[in-house]
């Protein structure tokens, strides 16, 4: 079955740097999206930035400048690099990823970020950003 584990996660000060990794096992399909989630403590879950295998990239107002979205699709891994952290970074960052969808569909999703369009979901990795 599909498994998404990410790793990267940890502490930093205020303005330092970290790169999120996620690598999907068993995940065969050939028309997808991935996406990186996060939730703070007694908040929900939002969507941070999403990406399809065509390598067209979305960004939540809140990162566009600071994180950049990647992938490698040989390897069906998920990259999320974070510059210029704040405080307010802090959360469970987690990785999700669709089953096979059309382009259309693939547009829609990454434009929407919204969870319920991703089938998969990692565990998460902590970050936390002191200030």
């Amino acid at each position: 079955h599909v498994q998404l584990v990410e790793s990267g996660g940890g502490s930093v000060q205020s303005g330092g740097s970290l790169t999120l990794s996620c690598a999907a096992s068993e995940y065969t399909y050939s028309s997808y999206a991935m996406a990186w989630f996060r939730q703070a403590p007694g908040k929900g879950r939002e969507g941070v930035a999403a990406i399809d295998v065509n390598g067209n990239p979305n960004y939540a107002d809140f990162v566009k400048g600071r994180f950049t979205i990647t992938q490698d699709n040989a390897r069906k891994t998920l990259y999320l690099q974070m510059n210029s952290l704040k405080p307010e970074d802090t959360a469970m960052y987690y990785c999700a990823a669709t089953v096979t969808k059309t382009r259309d569909q693939l547009k829609t999703i990454i434009a929407d970020m919204a969870l319920y369009n991703f089938a998969y979901l990692g565990q998460g990795t902590q970050v936390t950003v002191s200030s």
